[in-house]
């Protein structure tokens, strides 16, 4: 499915759900409501939302635990969790491109604009 709409990206992992260490690569967390509730809003005004997530990065990737890393699964139970859990499967990525207009993201840092310097005003 190809979208031309500008999109937000939402990370999946202790954004969208609860993270509390690795699990498996099949297991996601409970909901964070507010989370969820953001997501839910956008949708309902048009919005085009991705779960972003290294989860999907590619089928070469070993797991935590040493076992290989299955995508298609992988797919498979995030499109679970947001039918079941937003109401609707959302389109999953790991990749940017130039109409993702947000990503919210629990180990984001943001920049101001062509300057480098951390737009929360720390310096490291």
């Amino acid at each position: 499915m190809s979208y031309t709409r500008p999109w937000i990206g939402v990370d999946l992992d202790s954004t969208l759900a609860y993270y509390k260490g690795w699990a498996g690569e099949l297991h996601i967390g409970a909901p964070i409501p507010t989370m969820v509730k953001r997501v839910q809003a956008w949708l309902d005004r048009g919005v085009v939302v991705k779960v972003f997530t290294a989860r999907v990065a590619d089928d070469e990737v070993t797991n935590a635990d040493g076992s290989k890393h299955d995508v298609a699964a992988v797919r498979r139970a995030i499109e679970a969790w947001c039918f079941e859990h937003i109401g609707e499967v959302l389109p999953i990525t790991n990749k940017k491109d130039f109409r993702m207009i947000e990503l919210w993201d629990d180990r984001a840092v943001q920049v101001i604009p062509n300057t480098g310097e951390r737009a929360d005003g720390k310096t490291a």
